[in-house]
């Protein structure tokens, strides 16, 4: 058995990676990998004097579970990171057992990626921007709240949604779900989201360079050396300083894309020297199932949330979305977006129409499952000509765009038994304000912003899958990763 975390989940070329490891056994060694067009293998460190660690109780007491609120405080192993390893994700593989053993265990590749015994890691070039003026936001927060660190037989069910950890907070102490972000737990996400779609950026030969949460988080000026900030996948968890650096940022004429979903649904609170954070959220306390207020969603004016809509940033939100029924990732409708503004250069070179001649719409990804498994959407009305426009009751910006739209509720009755995208967004919102839709769109407020409304975007456009998602996403990065500002009134240069 072999288990572990990085103390920190991004390091600079040159510095020092430090990895908390527990194993029974006596030795285990390192292998590194850097995700891009394929899984690189970049080298083996150790071997390591081995330490069986115990995980820290749950207070629950129930012997099966694992604290998802302590700092497990496994040993530590220093590893230099060459200052010659380029920008990237990588991946830590940890191999238990002496030489001869370790020989035994297949060198990973593109397929071995998701599992245990791993973790991932950014490393960040010396001198910023560098090596591309494009940055990959790895949503690590969002990782950790679902984080439930299992192991191979051990089935741990720890996070902010299987058992977590409440607290009253006082004395400086934030009230909320805590979790630490010194877990073990394994490779999941990484695999689904962000492996093919990195894959993809570099066949396709984009310079690009990668941050976590925490690094946005604490940096003030990290965004100022790129020109278009990628948020990747699911991106659910944010903290203050996140999404005050991002809207600076937009508003300085940084431009974002949005290839994710349920964006900034929940607000976070860094503490513990920024090793942990608490979100106070509707999740179970106790027997209290859900827990509300749930004061840290973002859109619910105070004191019932924090009263600033995701949807402002972003253009749309998941209380207009939704999230998929059945096991993660499900299958689902494949119809695709309903294009609209085929005419705008996101669009460029698709070949994609939008009806204005007559005759049915395209549908952009039709065949794939690109809408889901979460999806945000924004509040709308048809104008006389059927073409579904952004209305502006719940924070979208008025130059907002609908570019493409799924409609939920008319397709799927059953498209999930809470409305608006969360359970508990009828009981804040009791008025409908918009039919349910996946929405994907582009704003501007000084930069621009674009936002494909679903998570699986990078999975269908990193695979391949359908030659119009992939066409759309070259333009907006072509577009985008020099600072182009779009002319004001919600054209966004079409």
């Amino acid at each position: 058995m072999i288990e572990g975390y990085v103390g920190r989940e991004s390091v600079t070329a040159g510095e020092v990676l430090r990895l908390h490891v527990s194993t029974d056994a006596e030795e285990f060694r390192v292998r590194f990998h850097r995700l891009g067009r394929e899984l690189a293998p970049m080298g083996e460190s150790g071997p390591y004097p081995g330490v069986l660690t115990a995980p820290p109780p749950h207070p629950d007491g129930v012997p099966e579970h694992a604290s998802p609120a302590a700092d497990w405080e496994f040993p530590a192993y220093e590893f230099a990171v060459p200052e010659e390893w380029p920008p990237g994700i990588y991946l830590a593989h940890l191999v238990p057992g002496d030489e001869r053993a370790a020989r035994s265990v297949p060198v990973l590749g593109d397929d071995d990626i998701e599992g245990f015994a791993r973790e991932f890691f950014v490393v960040r070039p010396r001198h910023p921007g560098s090596h591309g003026r494009i940055l990959y936001k790895k949503s690590t927060f969002t990782r950790h709240a679902y984080n439930r660190s299992d192991n191979e037989g051990a089935v741990r069910d720890s996070n902010l949604y299987e058992n977590p950890v409440y607290q009253e907070g006082g004395d400086g102490e934030p009230r909320g779900h805590k979790l630490s972000m010194r877990r073990p737990g394994g490779v999941i996400d990484l695999a689904w989201w962000d492996a093919p779609f990195i894959a993809w950026l570099e066949r396709s030969g984009y310079a690009v360079e990668y941050c976590t949460d925490l690094d946005l988080h604490e940096d003030p000026h990290l965004l100022a050396p790129y020109d278009l900030l990628l948020s990747v996948g699911h991106d659910e968890y944010w903290s203050d300083a996140m999404r005050d650096q991002v809207a600076a940022y937009v508003s300085g004429g940084g431009n974002v894309a949005f290839l994710s979903a349920n964006t900034c649904w929940w607000r976070v609170h860094l503490t513990d020297g920024n090793t942990a954070f608490v979100s106070d959220t509707d999740h179970r306390v106790g027997e209290d199932y859900p827990h509300l207020p749930a004061t840290d969603l973002w859109w619910p004016p105070p004191p019932e949330g924090v009263g600033r809509p995701e949807n402002t940033l972003t253009g749309v939100t998941f209380r207009n979305g939704g999230m998929w029924p059945g096991e993660w990732p499900g299958d689902r409708p494949r119809e695709g977006y309903t294009v609209q503004h085929a005419d705008h250069w996101v669009f460029e070179g698709t070949g994609l129409r939008d009806g204005g001649d007559g005759g049915p719409p395209d549908r952009l990804g039709a065949g794939t499952a690109l809408i889901g498994y979460e999806c945000d959407g924004a509040a709308f009305a048809y104008d006389e000509h059927g073409v579904a426009r952004a209305s502006g009751v719940d924070g979208t910006p008025e130059s907002f765009l609908i570019l493409g739209i799924y409609l939920l509720d008319p397709v799927h009755e059953n498209f999930h038994h809470l409305k608006w995208g969360h359970w508990n967004c009828p009981e804040r919102e009791p008025a409908i304000t918009s039919p349910r839709a996946a929405t994907m769109g582009i704003h501007t407020a000084g930069g621009t912003v674009f936002t494909a409304g679903t998570v699986d975007w990078p999975v269908v456009c990193g695979r391949e899958l359908d030659a119009g998602v992939v066409r759309v996403t070259r333009n907006v990065l072509d577009r985008l990763s020099h600072r182009v500002t779009e002319e004001p009134g919600g054209s966004a240069g079409r």
